[in-house]
């Protein structure tokens, strides 16, 4: 699918769309063109805030600003490091992001695809640290992401948060991600590509759709405009 234009996933074109973004959809500095990217028909975006301890995308605040001003729903993301302490990476990323309750703003999430050789028990008591001290500081059930192998090898296919919203990365080209892991019975967001193009993105970007899982998107996106969403 590298090379191609793609605004949906197959199968399901009538659900929200949109990309994931990190420093590596900023070619030699460049910016992304929100407004081209609302105009393509995506309706929010995830965007890298922090890894670990001391890193932050160093593109985050400018995309928040013109991502908000083009209409583009914001999703922000940490990418976990379990070698390190819960705690302390929830309570780093909870300050960089400044809330996730505004307008446009979807709820926190980790992207928790990294095991760092720590033990499936471990990472399970690692991941309670984390998403309890985050809600707690963002008001915000978190959402997870992960993709299906990761899960049911490092965390032992764990089934203690199946309660929590699931963003699943599956690129199999079908219709949906397939088979969940961990007992969830349903995803909220789908990662169905790593090789998209987007106008107003320099190079090949992720792409992903909502399921309407957790309600009307414009009720979970805290879109407050009528008519915006499903």
């Amino acid at each position: 699918m590298a090379g191609a234009l793609l605004l949906a996933a197959p199968g399901v074109a009538a659900a929200e769309q949109g990309p994931d973004v990190s420093s590596w959809q900023h070619t030699n500095g460049t910016l992304i063109n929100w407004f081209q990217v609302r105009g393509a028909g995506q309706q929010f975006a995830m965007v890298k805030a922090t890894e670990g301890l001391n890193y932050v995308n160093p593109y985050f605040v400018q995309d928040s600003l013109l991502m908000r001003a083009a209409g583009v729903a914001r999703g922000t993301y940490h990418y976990a490091d379990p070698s390190l302490p819960a705690v302390a990476q929830a309570a780093f990323y909870s300050a960089v992001v400044l809330g996730q309750n505004g307008p446009l703003d979807l709820p926190p999430v980790i992207d928790f695809e990294n095991a760092a050789g720590q033990s499936p028990a471990q990472l399970i008591g690692w991941l309670h640290q984390y998403l309890d001290t985050v809600q707690a500081l963002t008001g915000r059930q978190p959402i997870i992401y992960t993709y299906p192998n990761f899960w049911r090898n490092a965390m032992a296919n764990t089934t203690q948060f199946a309660n929590y919203p699931l963003w699943i990365a599956s690129y199999n080209g079908q219709n949906n991600p397939g088979p969940l892991p961990g007992g969830w019975t349903n995803w909220t967001f789908w990662q169905y590509t790593d090789s998209g193009r987007l106008p107003g993105v320099s190079g090949p970007v992720d792409l992903n759709s909502y399921s309407g899982a957790q309600g009307p998107f414009a009720q979970y996106a805290r879109a407050g405009i009528t008519g915006y969403g499903s």
